[in-house]
This record gives structure tokens, C-alpha cells and sequence, in this order.
């Protein structure tokens, strides 16, 4: 029973922060790249930040690249996405992944939560 659960989705106002959590179980967590996605209306799904399975090395889109930090927690599982100075353009439905490439390829979603920043 693999399980991706986000959380701490909401209402903000622009400017605000948000800090996302997602909590991974049935799968060895350590052993997988963590990623948060998201998608807004009318665009398509877009890698917003990524985390490697031991958390050393991070990547950003651009847009939000000083903004947004991933980070993951191997003993709980878990992996947080804290949005700083959020803009209008930061609305979306934000989804959790993980990804295990390899002899064969994992690749898992969570069922995303909604981030919705008001100006």
C-alpha cells in the first residue's frame, strides 16, 4: 500500500508563507528522489523543487528559486515544501512524488493539495 498524503494546503494572502507536508508509507522512503509538482489552471504540471534521497543536493524552478526550500526527513518519512513571499502566480494544486530510477523506474503521486495565494 503505497501512500503519498500532502497536507497544509490553504488560503493566503500574497506576501504570506505556507509550508507543505507530505507523509510517504509502503515504499523505502530512503531510496527515492522527492519531488514537489504543481499544477495551475490551463498549464501543465511543472517541477517546482527536488530533493535526493539523502537530502544533500536540492533543485528549484527558477520561479521560486530564494522563495520556496525543500526538505525531507528520513526518519519520519516525510518531505516539506516551506513557500515564503508567496505570489498570485504561486496558485496551484501542489503534488508530491517520488521517483526511483534504476533497473526498473517507481514513480508515485500523492493526490496533490490546493494552494490558493490572494492579492
Amino acid at each position: 500500500q503505497v501512500q503519498l498524503v500532502e497536507s497544509g494546503g490553504g488560503l493566503v494572502q500574497a506576501g504570506g508563507s505556507l509550508r507543505l507536508s507530505c507523509a510517504a508509507s509502503g515504499f523505502t522512503f530512503t531510496s527515492y528522489t522527492m519531488s514537489w509538482f504543481r499544477q495551475a489552471p490551463g498549464k501543465e504540471r511543472e517541477l517546482v523543487a527536488g530533493i535526493t534521497s539523502d537530502g544533500g543536493r536540492t533543485s528549484y524552478a527558477d520561479s521560486v528559486l530564494g522563495r520556496f526550500t525543500i526538505s525531507r526527513d528520513n526518519a519520519k518519512n516525510t518531505v516539506s515544501l516551506q513557500m515564503n513571499s508567496l505570489e498570485s502566480e504561486d496558485t496551484a494544486v501542489y503534488y508530491c512524488n517520488a521517483w526511483r530510477g534504476g533497473l526498473d523506474i517507481n514513480d508515485y503521486w500523492g493526490q496533490g493539495t490546493q494552494v490558493t495565494v490572494s492579492s
